[in-house]
């Protein structure tokens, strides 16, 4: 039976509209059923009590349970690859870090698209790096930092979490800044760099402020300078990287809420204003604050953009440092 022209192209238009149906009806239901937020870090770790934080806040501000969920393996890239491959529904969610754009940057290869398998629903969190130093040391100033590098005829020791990770690469983009030699020493994570940095068996380690404050405060370890744009709430009176020798040096990590790629506009803008309504609250600004994060909401496409740059910025600092990728 021949099909009249001017019906098939009402049926082509009406499938169209569709999914634009469809995400209303899914918006005015959403959540329907308990929503999993997932990470890829270990139970008890910052980015878990963080990501618990935010699955309480969106509990209220949605009416449906979130359920954590960790997934650790492989620097986070196991359970970034898993929730790339899941529904786009709004019912499977990630917590993503500052260590996705640096995995994009130090992987080879990649189970997903950083940028393209996910929609970005906001940022959450953001904080510095502190670089320290042990107190008796004679570097006691960024600007002590590079002229003893520069003098010396061997190079300084610097501890760091890891090759790759995000302490590592902020120090090596700081010695390319700054143009000094440095030696990196990499450690199964920061505690160990940390015991070897207090028994003064290396000259400094950079790390994230919710691991070195108590340090920094009991006097065991002193604080050289913030790698942020701005001075560390936490630690006020310690200037930062750009402040104290070396301009337009800036360096954040962050956390942020992604889902699978292809989510409805109208559950990310749901899902996005709720993380603005309890990012604003008090306690939750508290709490942020005692783990050594700023409360940081962003647009979408903000939180895509900062994604996209700091890819760029880590594959041009493991390129020009030579660091062997995985």
């Amino acid at each position: 039976m021949k099909f009249p022209r001017r019906r098939f192209l009402h049926f082509v238009a009406s499938a169209a509209a569709l999914p634009a149906v469809w995400s209303f009806a899914e918006a005015q239901n959403y959540p329907a059923h308990p929503i999993t937020l997932v990470h890829g870090f270990a139970a008890g770790g910052s980015t878990d009590i963080l990501a618990r934080i935010v699955a309480e806040g969106i509990t209220r501000h949605l009416g449906q349970q979130v359920i954590v969920e960790a997934r650790p393996g492989a620097g986070s890239t196991t359970a970034t690859g898993q929730v790339a491959r899941a529904a786009a529904d709004g019912y499977t969610l990630i917590v993503l870090t500052g260590s996705n754009p640096i995995a994009a940057a130090m992987y080879r290869t990649l189970p997903f698209r950083t940028v393209d398998d996910f929609s970005m629903v906001g940022m959450i969190a953001e904080y510095p790096y502190v670089f320290v130093t042990y107190p008796d040391h004679s570097i006691r100033t960024v600007g002590d930092l590079i002229v003893t590098a520069r003098q010396r005829n061997t190079p300084l020791l610097y501890g760091s979490s890891g090759t790759g990770s995000g302490p590592h690469l902020s120090m090596e983009y700081f010695a390319s800044l700054a143009n000094i030699p440095l030696q990196h020493i990499p450690y199964r994570g920061g505690a160990p760099a940390i015991t070897d940095l207090i028994g003064k068996r290396v000259d400094l380690v950079p790390d994230a402020p919710t691991v070195l404050l108590e340090f920094i405060k009991d006097g065991r370890l002193r604080a050289l300078g913030a790698t942020g744009g701005k001075r560390f709430f936490g630690l006020p009176d310690v200037p930062t990287i750009a402040q104290t020798g070396v301009p337009g040096y800036e360096v954040t990590s962050w956390a942020g809420l992604a889902a699978p790629a292809g989510l409805a506009p109208t559950l990310v803008s749901r899902l996005n204003s709720a993380i603005a309504a309890f990012l604003a609250e008090p306690a939750i600004i508290e709490r942020f604050h005692a783990l050594g994060i700023e409360p940081r909401p962003s647009s979408p496409n903000e939180f895509k953009t900062r994604i996209a740059a700091d890819i760029a910025k880590w594959t041009s600092v493991v390129s020009s440092a030579g660091i062997d990728r995985f």
